[in-house]
């Protein structure tokens, strides 16, 4: 069944590059490709980095006046399947911050900005 993201979400939705995490450092973050979250319309997404892959469903959510989602995610580690839970926020409009969940395994806070502004930065 799909569902729509709310208006006050739209800035939410794109694909974010995550440049920190509290669990890794960022060669670890890209070692496969650029670190990233992603957020759709459809209330869906997806993420990488490391070797992780995940896809999301997302609920929209707010946390001290901030727009977000909490969501579940399903995915692939280097050919074994996880899953896991988190949330992330939008602090500003050049800011993504949120925690990721594995399911019965490691969690890290991250934080992402929009690929342009990180790209910027990386050169």
């Amino acid at each position: 069944m799909a569902r729509g993201v709310p208006r006050s979400m739209a800035s939410l939705t794109g694909r974010w590059r995550i440049v920190e995490m509290s669990g890794w450092d960022r060669d670890a973050i890209d070692l496969v490709e650029p670190g990233f979250i992603e957020f759709t319309r459809d209330g869906g997404g997806q993420f990488g980095f490391i070797a992780v892959r995940g896809e999301l469903d997302c609920r929209p959510a707010e946390r001290d006046g901030r727009v977000g989602v909490e969501f579940t995610w399903d995915g692939d580690d280097e050919g074994d399947q996880v899953s896991g839970r988190g949330w992330a926020y939008l602090v500003d409009d050049a800011k993504v911050e949120g925690h990721l969940f594995f399911h019965m395994g490691d969690d890290s806070s991250f934080r992402a900005e929009p690929f342009a502004r990180a790209e910027r930065l990386d050169g």
